[in-house]
């Protein structure tokens, strides 16, 4: 061989292997070999039901994508509280949240609609097949038209919202007369508190034990498991009219600007992964409330748990002031329309 092609064969090897080189360590190769990290917000405790079912479908998650999509779970308003997570979410501050309904009324009024009196103290059936079905859509469209965002799926259950107090035993619905009493959010919830004669404070549910404990208020609305996850009979709760006024649900909703990250392929099994979950989440909740009552009820806790006849004068009587809390709350016609077919079909 001669000098000449020697040296030529060199030259090439050495141009190949610095090619691949270049190759493998090209910042765009390297950045597709990465998974797509997102974070998703709560303002909750790590055992409360909303908390558990994130950290479950983010599990189910990463292993069904096949280490590509990698999410972190951050508890108890480490990030955010519910109540302004969702500017973080339009402004690209957080990838996920799922807060309650009732705190997004500010940006679309009509997720105050299980607020309406047809829900009082109904079977959740009732209330799923409103927010599954088109009064949901609505509220899901408007939504994401407001945030930019995407809703994953169907919502995310909570609980029956009932009435707690420290002080004051509530044995029935006039006993809440008077009260201060402190609102997760929302004019419709603003409105029943008004209806029962107390007077509505907001504060966000992580600083309620301190405001609990200082006198703040004297009264809220919640369920049973988030006061049994922030143990709220540590910070003086005693009592409990549990007339199971609605359900409260979280919507599960992505950044658009994580969700344009996504591959047609990613979107589809994150939603269709959810939707294979939901039910069981569903179900988890409300044996978590169940059992939550029990711990409550153990921790001094006293239940006053009203007949159906008490149950449908309150209802009643709220359906007579219905135009009003239609004002307050700023519902529409489209979405009050729809509520009516669906109860009206249930």
């Amino acid at each position: 061989m001669s000098t000449h092609t020697s040296t030529s064969l060199r030259i090439q090897r050495r141009a190949f292997l610095g090619a691949t080189v270049a190759t493998l360590a090209s910042p765009a190769i390297l950045r597709a070999a990465e998974p797509l990290k997102f974070r998703w917000s709560l303002d909750t405790a790590p055992s409360h039901p909303r908390n558990q079912a994130v950290v479950d479908y983010v599990g189910k998650l990463e292993k069904a994508s096949n280490g590509a999509l990698k999410g972190e779970v951050f508890h108890s308003g480490q990030l955010f509280a519910d109540l302004n997570v969702s500017k973080a979410l339009l402004q690209g501050q957080v990838e996920i949240a799922s807060p309650g309904a009732w705190t997004l009324t500010g940006l679309v009024p009509d997720c105050d609609m299980v607020q309406l009196p047809y829900f009082y103290g109904v079977p959740t059936d009732v209330t799923h097949k409103a927010t599954d079905g088109k009064p949901g859509a609505y509220i899901n469209k408007q939504l994401e038209g407001k945030l930019g965002s995407h809703v994953l799926g169907p919502w995310i259950d909570l609980g029956y919202q009932n009435w707690y107090s420290t002080k004051t035993p509530l044995e029935k619905f006039a006993d809440l007369k008077g009260l201060k009493i402190r609102s997760p959010g929302g004019a419709a919830i603003s409105w029943r508190i008004k209806f029962a004669g107390g007077i509505a404070n907001t504060t966000a549910w992580p600083n309620v034990p301190l405001a609990l404990s200082q006198g703040t208020f004297d009264a809220f609305v919640s369920t049973d498991e988030s006061c049994n996850s922030a143990k709220l009979w540590e910070a003086g709760v005693k009592y409990s009219y549990a007339d199971h006024q609605f359900m409260g649900q979280y919507i599960p909703m992505i950044g658009k600007g994580f969700w344009g990250k996504l591959s047609a392929d990613q979107q589809k099994l994150m939603k269709d992964l959810w939707a294979q979950n939901i039910g069981d989440y569903r179900k988890n909740a409300a044996a978590s409330q169940a059992n939550a009552r029990k711990v409550l009820e153990t921790n001094g806790v006293k239940f006053h748990d009203p007949s159906e006849d008490e149950a449908g004068a309150v209802r009643k009587a709220m359906l007579g002031d219905i135009n009003s809390l239609i004002k307050d709350a700023k519902l529409s016609t489209e979405i009050v329309n729809l509520v009516r077919e669906s109860v009206g079909s249930a």
